[in-house]
């Protein structure tokens, strides 16, 4: 009989995060006051049968990780933050390394999936201490067709008993250990542990998953992962300090960039015909970048230059809009979403008022607003100081935030 001993667990947070664009590792985005690590921790942190956690991080980033992660959490259970490899199979495999014992039960459980529950994984590591090796799995609802390289279907497979396979995934710990030693002299790399676990010859038995335990891939699946978490009975919204009656909060914006020759001028997503354009390591839009500061400090997640730095050549050039689509990522990870933005532009040339309805519609397309919940007006600096003399353009802006709407909810800008 296997020992009622808590199980470990390895919590697998070392991936490249290459389809976030450019956000940052999504196991450390802010999710409802947490990073994203921090709510798949917090399942293995609450579920009884799980006595200690290794967690796997992308190498160089351990102390990163303890500090915005396992302490301010207060995640007793995690005994060791290792680096990881350059696959989800090989930081695994570093994981079980650190675990110093020789028998018992591991889980698996990613650290990019937020929804996961304690329930979920005690259901999970019961199997696994019943067969051997367990995962959780829904069964796959949508009509499954196969396809040749070029999409030309070649057949529709019959769904019945296929399942998607999730974490947590639990094992007897020598099985697990056995198969990755096996794979490794193999060769052969797996999306997850269940499949080096039946390349070894053992069986894999599967537990109702919930729909719901999304892995977060994309800046999508961010604003999903919120929305389902305030869902949860007693859940609630964003709360604390600084939060008005109904949950809203306000930022403000600033950006100013020297007008240069050669460059277009953009403002608010929209091209302005100008014999001058906004010098920046971006394209220089300040409307967009005021607005990008105004929600970022509503939500109290820093600056543009944090998010975005001119270091980076990533941002090199980078347009406005899209920037402001990322930080609407980045707010609905955190639990907001925007509410209403008023902008003024300050320019003494060109003259703006036949391009501020465009802008208006352009920028409400990228906030997920209507355009009455967006308003930018213009100005000039009757001729006073360096913006008087037509050496610059700067803007303002004002944004209003609000918790993030919960499934079946409507939005006010929906």
């Amino acid at each position: 009989m296997l020992s009622e001993a808590g199980a470990w667990a390895v919590v697998p947070a070392a991936g490249s995060s290459t389809r976030m664009g450019g956000l940052g590792s999504k196991c450390l985005l802010p999710l409802l006051g947490r990073p994203v690590a921090g709510w798949s921790l917090s399942a293995l942190q609450a579920c009884s049968g799980v006595s200690s956690v290794v967690l796997v991080v992308p190498p160089g980033e351990e102390g990163l990780y303890r500090s915005q992660v396992v302490e301010p959490c207060g995640f007793s259970k995690v005994r060791a933050v290792v680096a990881g490899a350059g696959t989800r199979q090989g930081s695994v495999a570093r994981g079980l390394e650190a675990i110093p014992d020789a028998e018992g039960l591991v889980v698996v459980h990613d650290g990019a999936r937020p929804l996961a529950t304690a329930g979920l994984v005690s259901r999970v590591l019961e199997a696994a201490r019943s067969h051997g090796a367990a995962a959780a799995a829904v069964p796959l609802s949508d009509t499954v067709k196969r396809a040749d390289p070029g999409g030309r279907v070649l057949e529709t497979l019959d769904r019945s008993g296929l399942f998607q396979v999730q974490t947590p995934q639990a094992f007897l710990l020598p099985l697990l250990r056995e198969a990755h030693r096996r794979a490794a002299e193999a060769g052969l790399e797996a999306t997850d542990d269940c499949a080096l676990v039946e390349a070894a010859g053992a069986d894999v038995v599967l537990v109702p998953g919930r729909p719901e335990n999304l892995k977060v891939t994309t800046p999508e699946d961010l604003e999903a992962a919120a929305a389902l978490l305030r869902s949860r009975p007693g859940a609630g919204g964003p709360a604390g300090p600084g939060f008005g009656p109904f949950g809203h909060r306000v930022g403000l914006g600033y950006d100013v960039h020297p007008l240069v020759p050669g460059r277009p001028l953009r403002l608010g997503g929209e091209e302005v015909p100008h014999d001058l354009g906004l010098m920046g390591h971006s394209d220089g839009d300040v409307l967009c970048h005021a607005i990008c500061d105004a929600l970022l400090g509503a939500a109290a997640l820093g600056d543009i230059g944090g998010h975005f730095p001119a270091s980076d050549p990533a941002w090199e050039g980078v347009a406005g809009c899209e920037l402001l689509e990322r930080v609407r990522a980045l707010l609905a990870g955190a639990g907001f979403a925007p509410l209403q933005v008023d902008a003024v532009v300050v320019a003494e040339s060109p003259y703006l008022k036949p391009y501020l309805a465009r802008m208006r519609s352009r920028l409400a397309g990228c906030l997920g607003l209507s355009p009455g919940q967006v308003s930018v007006k213009a100005t000039t600096s009757e001729g006073l100081g360096p913006l008087g003399e037509g050496k610059g353009i700067c803007a303002w802006a004002v944004a209003v935030v609000g918790p993030l709407p919960g499934p079946g909810e409507r939005g006010v800008g929906a």
